[in-house]
């Protein structure tokens, strides 16, 4: 989505060389065209990363895009679609780009808190406890059908989702950054699933919604993986590693000192604000889904080269980031309409602003 025409972007710093000066530059002749600036580095790196992840994980764009914007914002991401479309494998090449550790926890009804953050152990040859830490300390968490486990174990995530560190028995042990947990559910199975509580939700900054390919990138993912021994083809191993972590966070704290002015922070506010007073929709977001939203536009701006946001980044970045922090009226649920379709409603309903 290109950004508002009729936005005025911020002014640029002011110079720290006085025009008036004697020691100011010559001006440039009046023939020379001005050159375009180069793409910040983040935005260069994301560029290298999308290509080189789309080489397996096709016809998925705009996922891919609201994937890199919660990497660049910091925040977790839960991934809603059927079986087959590719959700793990997504993971697996963005863990390859840059030499993330990478784990798997599978969700199951036996799974205990303990599997997850990990617990300790009496050492009989020392006389000693020591701690085997859990699936959870790594860089990039694959929480497989999330739902499928009990509240009690889904929970065991709270306090690494918003903290970045797990507390084992009174210790507190913090994570290597950058931290970000996938966690992915099945919305066409429910037998046997237990619904992520709202306290949960809330941690996650985008809920993405995979769908379908088209036919003919469908029929080129069928072709390029049955061409392979073993079915093997279009494997996330063949991903390069493009930068290492520390050039990822690095590309976070870019995205964080991307400007957002006043009129397009009341915007997002005022969006989050109106799912409150529709009559279409009995729980609204909270202030955590107008932050959101900002942070989203942010990482939005920096992948499209800009150091400042638009009304166009945050309107692009309702649907992922509310979708899951508001509940329909039950009479609208049972009518069939779903809720993007509300929630583009509200987008219609609030005025963005021009300048």
């Amino acid at each position: 989505m290109n950004p508002d025409s009729s936005f005025t972007p911020p002014p640029p710093p002011p110079s720290a060389v006085d025009p008036n000066s004697l020691y100011a530059p010559p001006a440039a002749p009046v023939a020379a065209m001005p050159t375009a600036a180069p793409a910040p580095r983040s935005t260069q790196i994301m560029a290298s990363i999308r290509d080189a992840v789309g080489q397996v994980f096709v016809g998925q764009e705009e996922v891919l895009h609201q994937v890199q914007a919660a990497l660049l914002a910091g925040g977790h991401v839960l991934l809603e679609g059927k079986p087959g479309l590719g959700k793990t494998h997504l993971v697996l090449a963005l863990a390859q780009t840059f030499g993330a550790a990478f784990r798997r926890i599978q969700f199951t009804p036996d799974l205990m808190p303990s599997d997850v953050t990990g617990h300790t152990l009496y050492d009989l040859g020392t006389q000693s406890f020591h701690v085997r830490k859990g699936p959870v300390f790594t860089q990039l968490l694959l929480a497989d059908e999330i739902n499928r486990a009990p509240a009690k174990t889904q929970s065991a995530l709270l306090e690494v989702m918003q903290e970045s560190q797990v507390t084992i028995d009174g210790t507190t042990h913090t994570l290597a950054p950058p931290f970000m947990t996938f966690a992915t559910q099945n919305p066409i199975e429910q037998e046997g699933t237990y619904p992520l509580p709202e306290a949960q939700l809330d941690r996650f900054l985008l809920k993405i919604v995979i769908d379908y390919p088209s036919a003919e990138e469908e029929a080129w993912i069928v072709k390029a993986v049955s061409a392979s021994a073993g079915g093997r083809g279009l494997s996330p191993a063949s991903v390069p590693q493009l930068c290492t972590p520390e050039d990822i966070l690095h590309a976070q704290q870019e995205a964080a000192s991307v400007q957002a002015v006043e009129s397009v922070v009341n915007y997002a506010v005022n969006l989050s604000r109106a799912t409150r007073n529709n009559a279409t929709i009995s729980v609204g977001a909270g202030t955590r889904g107008a932050i959101s939203l900002v942070r989203t536009a942010k990482s939005y701006a920096l992948l499209d080269g800009r150091h400042y946001i638009t009304p166009g980044d945050v309107k692009r970045a309702v649907l992922p980031v509310l979708r899951h922090r508001i509940t329909l009226a039950p009479e609208v649920a049972i009518s069939g309409q779903t809720v993007d379709q509300v929630l583009e409603s509200v987008i219609r309903s609030v005025e963005a602003p021009r300048q």
